[in-house]
This record gives structure tokens, C-alpha cells and sequence, in this order.
């Protein structure tokens, strides 16, 4: 990676996954496909940097132009490059989405990408220790064993700085075993202060259901606090050892991809700028709501005077 420059201040919040270029379908009975921007962590990045936050991105990206298109969004969205390394040598990824009744599907193109190729002795361990929050996802470690070994080594060097750890599971099958992401998500989870999943991953992983015994399993797990998405139910969770429970909210929703991305970057982002675990995550849960109002993972993720400003509509 980069050599960090002294002279820059350094990020609250450090995010390490892959960036993939977005192509959403906008008409589900045309193939018109609308070009943007993915990749959990970057999402989040993106989504803490609109809420006011200072964020940096650990990633990797091809020397293509998708690459370009990448490094252009992240200084315009004024996210921290540092940590950023072109690879001559592999491509950046890429997804489609496409829209049906029963919702939106998945096709990529990503092996072999430029973030799979990873490795511990990659990372920019002083960016990472100067951090409040670094976040991962199961993405991060499932794409290839270095990527995994690298996020296991970041969350390490957090630890023993003091830094807290965020994680979002994530689970997309088709990048590992069933068995394999139980094992390493429950441990990743264990050693997480903040451990972020949906409740469809914690069925898949579990076969649980119901929304508590979910979170039960997910307390189970070791995680230090757990908020479990519920997607269109809202939110429930146990943090410092209290429960809640928070209710969505109505919106018109033309495309959930990223909402959980933009839930995890817009509740650090809240964090870092002193709010209390209880107001962030009502924070985030409104964030997350507004980005499902419009088509792509980046695009519609809203800026903080439009979370305030739906947050005093619903008053």
C-alpha cells in the first residue's frame, strides 16, 4: 500500500474491502443497465463521508478504467486515499442487479480481482491504528484466503491499538462454503466490538428465523454489541448490555442495494461525531431508509441535512 503522508490528518474511520463497479437495471423488462458504484465497504465509506465523518479506504483497484472511475468518486466523495494501490496486473470487479417481483439478484464478475489479492503484509497499519473505527465485512474475507488472512490481521493491529472494530457479515454464498463462512464469520464476530449483520445471513448461517432467537445466536457469537438488520422490520439489537428495538420507516423503496452499507457508514459517522449508540442507530436506520428511494448502491445514499431533515418530518 501507499506510504501514508504525515502531513495528512488522519481518518476517524478506515474501511478494508473490494470497490466494485455497479450496473443496475432500471427497467426490469428492458436491458438497460445504469452504471455506478458497489463493494460493501466502499459503500460505507462513502455513506460515513456524506454524513460529515473523515474516512479512509483500504482497497485495491485495477489499472483500468474502472480503476479511474473509483479513484475520481472517492476525491470527490473527499474519502482518504492513502491506502489505496493500483494493481497493473488484475482488474476491478464488477456486479449486475437486476430487478424481479420477488426482488433484486446478484451476478459478478469478480475473480481475480485487483482487492482479492490482498495480503497482511499489504496493510497501512499506522492509518488503521490512528483510527476510531475500522470496518470489515465477510465479503472482505471471502473473496480469497490472503483477503481473509489480511482482514483478520487489520482487526488484530485495531485491537491492540484500541481502535473498535466493525462487522458486517454480509454472507454471499457463492463466494464460500456454508461451513466455511459460519466458522469465520463467528469468529470475526467474536472479536468485533460491533457486530452488524442482517437477519437473512444469520438465518442462512444459523437457521434461525425469528428475529431474537437471531440475535440471541448472534450474542452467542462472543460479539461485544449486536445490531441485527431486519431489512423493511427495522432494527433490534443488545448494546452495553441493553436491548432495543426500532421500527422502519415508510418510504417509497425502488432498490435496497447497499442500504445496509449505508446503515453501517452513516451510524459510525454518527459515533464519531459524539452522538450515543441509541441516537446513531436511529440515525442510521433513517439513512438506510432514504437510500432505498432511488436506484444503486452510491448514488442515492443521502447527505447528513437530509437525514435531519426526514428525521424532523417524522417528529
Amino acid at each position: 500500500m501507499a506510504a501514508s503522508d504525515p502531513a495528512l490528518a488522519w481518518p476517524e474511520i478506515v474501511t478494508l474491502g473490494e470497490p466494485l463497479i455497479e450496473f443496475n437495471q432500471t427497467n426490469p423488462a428492458e436491458p438497460h443497465y445504469l452504471q455506478g458504484f458497489g463493494g460493501d465497504t466502499s459503500n460505507a465509506a462513502i455513506a460515513a463521508a456524506r454524513q460529515g465523518a473523515s474516512v479512509g479506504v483500504i482497497a485495491r483497484v485495477g489499472a483500468d478504467t474502472f480503476g479511474d472511475l473509483f479513484i475520481d468518486l472517492w476525491r470527490r466523495e473527499g474519502v482518504d486515499l492513502r491506502a489505496v494501490e493500483r494493481d497493473p496486473a488484475a482488474h476491478t470487479g464488477m456486479y449486475f442487479v437486476s430487478h424481479t417481483a420477488a426482488g433484486h439478484a446478484f451476478s459478478y464478475l469478480r475473480a481475480g480481482s485487483a482487492a482479492s489479492r490482498i495480503t497482511p503484509q499489504d496493510l497501512p497499519l499506522s492509518l488503521i491504528r490512528q483510527a476510531k473505527w475500522l470496518h470489515v465485512s465477510g465479503i472482505s474475507q471471502a473473496i480469497s484466503a490472503n483477503a481473509c488472512d489480511a482482514v483478520f490481521s487489520a482487526m488484530a493491529a485495531a485491537r491492540e491499538a484500541g481502535v473498535k472494530v466493525s462487522y458486517d457479515s454480509n454472507l454471499r454464498l457463492r463466494l464460500w462454503p456454508l461451513e466455511r463462512a459460519r466458522a469465520i464469520i463467528r469468529a470475526t464476530a467474536a472479536m468485533a466490538d460491533l457486530f452488524l449483520p442482517s437477519l437473512e445471513d444469520v438465518t442462512a448461517l444459523s437457521g434461525l428465523s425469528d428475529p431474537d432467537d437471531a440475535l440471541r445466536w448472534c450474542l452467542d457469537t462472543g460479539a461485544a454489541s449486536v445490531v441485527l438488520k431486519l431489512g423493511g422490520q427495522g432494527v433490534i439489537g443488545q448494546v452495553d448490555g441493553q436491548a432495543f428495538r426500532l421500527g422502519a420507516h415508510s418510504v417509497d423503496v425502488v432498490d435496497a442495494t447497499g442500504a445496509g452499507d449505508c446503515f453501517a457508514g452513516s451510524l459510525l459517522a454518527s459515533l464519531c461525531s459524539g452522538a450515543g449508540m441509541p441516537e446513531a442507530i436511529r440515525y442510521a436506520n433513517a439513512a438506510a431508509a432514504l437510500t432505498t428511494t432511488g436506484f444503486g448502491a452510491v448514488a442515492p445514499i443521502p447527505r447528513r441535512e437530509q437525514v435531519l431533515q426526514f428525521l424532523a418530518r417524522q417528529q
